[in-house]
Formats: structure tokens, sequence, C-alpha cells
């Protein structure tokens, strides 16, 4: 009887562990590492980290926000998603994935990762 609540217990409390945070909530003028400094730095968890993926951000609010791409701490691109909208592009494995949200409203984000198929 031990072993079989034990059991249940671990089967109730597991899937919550291993749950990755996709939906974000920035403030005004906040800015949010996504993704390319490791574990413990990045705010999402990208199952594809060592090689080249797909992101896909998906604006959940009203407000547009801004998604930058860094390499070494230089910017390659900005871009930004309006409210309502999603966008997919090539996040290449030595890059950063920042969010910027604007200086006047808070913004809801979700972020995902696909991998990309061998050409």
């Amino acid at each position: 009887m031990k072993k079989a609540s034990l059991l249940l217990l671990l089967l109730l409390v597991l899937p919550f562990t291993s749950v990755a945070q996709t939906e974000f909530e920035l403030e005004p003028s906040q800015s949010m590492l996504m993704t390319g400094k490791g574990a413990g730095q990045d705010g999402t968890i990208n199952p594809y980290v060592g090689q080249d993926c797909f992101a896909i951000i998906e604006n959940m609010g009203t407000t547009e926000v801004s998604v930058r791409v860094q390499k070494a701490g230089t910017v390659i691109s900005t871009f930004t998603v309006l409210g309502g909208d999603s966008f997919r592009f090539k996040l290449l494995k030595d890059q950063e994935l920042y969010l910027d949200a604007n200086a006047k409203e808070k913004v809801k984000v979700r972020v995902g990762y696909t991998q990309m198929q061998p050409e």
C-alpha cells in the first residue's frame, strides 16, 4: 500500500517539475533573455540548444513586442511582433534571443522552439 501511494504521489508531482515556462509577461521597458546564455540564465529551455532551430514568438496581448537576436553581444537583427500575431524565424545555435517590452505597456508573450528539418 505504501508503494502504491508513493507511486501515485510521484505521478502527480513529476509533470509539474519537468514543465518549462513558455509564457511571459514583461513590464513596461523590461528586457528578458530567452535563450543563448545557458542553464540558469535563460528564461526558456530550448530543447535544441547546441543546434540551429526555429524560434516561435506569439504575442498574446494587444501591444507590440520587440524581438532581438544577438551574437556575442552584437545585435544581429530586431523585429516587432504586433499584438495577436506570431512570428517564426531561424535561431542559430550560437545566438541569443531577447524580448523587449515597449516603454508604456506590459506585454504577454509565448515562446516556443521547433527543430529544423534537414534539407
